[in-house]
């Protein structure tokens, strides 16, 4: 396509790919945006969108199953079930001399560490409280939505370091940046009572592999289960390893895209934001019988007031304002009364800061 507004990806990789000066924004249809150069598109006053919570339900009941293949020891069950061979009466005797290898341990009553309470690990915490488990929850940034969706008896770890001391499982559901890099690792495994189980259905780089096997090594780990296969991993007792699976849906597929394709839309058309991951939230009803600014800035002082200035240089009156920041990125939202020209678009674009303007 030449010169796009917008552009929807799922998991090709952009950071190969030249965008146009006429891209407005990027929306991906998942949650992880580690494809797309997000701080190269921030400096351009490019938005980028993904879909938090559109994938939740599937992520969650993979969480799930992975908390009941490490507790029933499903995976080399099933494989020495495949193994068997001979008359139907070799076979059930086999069955019933092997299965004692196999013995696992029930949910009720153990205890899940759930690290990050957005939209996947509050679905997870509520679903292990209806299993009858136990949950220690941690996350400082936990934000009010999803606080009044968690389960009450949900209880609140003060340390990623207390969630791992007194959990028999531990999920985590934390985004990979630089922050959550190895947050698993050996002084944190070291925590956890013997026998105890690791799910990872985030990010391969959230956990310290040779930690791990390390862990398994001298029975602190029971069972590894995440999504993300590797060759260190490979053929690793107590190690089960799906590929990717995590959102592997009809159903979270096409949320997403519905997601990722209404947020995209809501941009282009009025300007608002929801899901960004670099730039604020920014919702505005629109002023009747006005037009409408829009403006991606770097946050720096004064910059409402030189536009606000400009604008009454230019004899256009504010019907309404947003301004929002987000650490080094802000937004505004401006309703004028009147007609924004070129030469008022060409004035608003030359002040220092600007990144991106337009008129709708």
């Amino acid at each position: 396509m030449e010169d796009p507004d917008g552009v929807l990806v799922r998991s090709a990789d952009l950071h190969k790919v030249a965008l146009p000066d006429s891209v407005l924004a990027v929306a991906r249809a998942g949650a992880g945006t580690n494809n797309i150069p997000v701080a190269d598109l921030s400096r351009r006053g490019i938005v980028v969108f993904n879909t938090p919570g559109a994938n939740a339900n599937a992520v969650k009941e993979l969480v799930i199953a992975g908390m009941l293949i490490a507790a029933r020891n499903l995976v080399p069950a099933a494989s020495f079930a495949a193994g068997l061979s001979g008359t139907d009466a070799e076979i059930n005797e086999a069955t019933e001399k092997g299965k004692k290898a196999f013995v696992g341990f029930e949910l009720p009553g153990r205890t899940l560490g759930v690290i990050g309470l957005g939209a996947i690990g509050v679905q997870v915490a509520n679903a292990a409280r209806g299993l009858g488990m136990r949950v220690l929850g941690f996350d400082p940034q936990i934000s009010i939505s999803h606080a009044w969706q968690l389960a009450s008896e949900v209880e609140r770890a003060a340390t990623l370091e207390d969630v791992f001391a007194g959990a028999d499982m531990v999920t985590m559901h934390v985004p990979l940046i630089e922050a959550t890099k190895g947050l698993v690792n050996a002084e944190r495994l070291s925590l956890l009572k013997p026998g105890s189980v690791l799910l990872n259905f985030s990010r391969a780089g959230i956990v310290d592999e040779a930690a791990v096997l390390a862990a398994i090594g001298n029975g602190t780990l029971a069972s590894y289960v995440c999504d993300f296969p590797s060759a260190s991993l490979q053929g690793k007792a107590h190690v089960v390893a799906l590929p990717h699976l995590g959102a592997s849906t009809g159903e979270a597929e096409e949320n997403c895209a519905i997601m990722a394709a209404d947020q995209l839309a809501a941009y282009l058309d009025d300007g608002e934001i929801r899901n960004s991951v670099n730039f604020p939230e920014a919702s505005l009803r629109r002023a009747p019988d006005t037009s409408r600014l829009a403006i991606a800035n770097s946050n720096v002082p004064n910059m409402v007031g030189q536009i606000s200035t400009l604008l009454a240089d230019a004899g256009l009156n504010i019907a309404d304002l947003l301004n929002k920041s987000r650490g080094d990125l802000a937004y505004t939202l401006i309703d004028v009364d009147g007609d924004l020209t070129d030469d008022v678009m060409t004035k608003i674009r030359s002040i220092a800061g600007v990144l991106a303007a337009r008129r709708l």
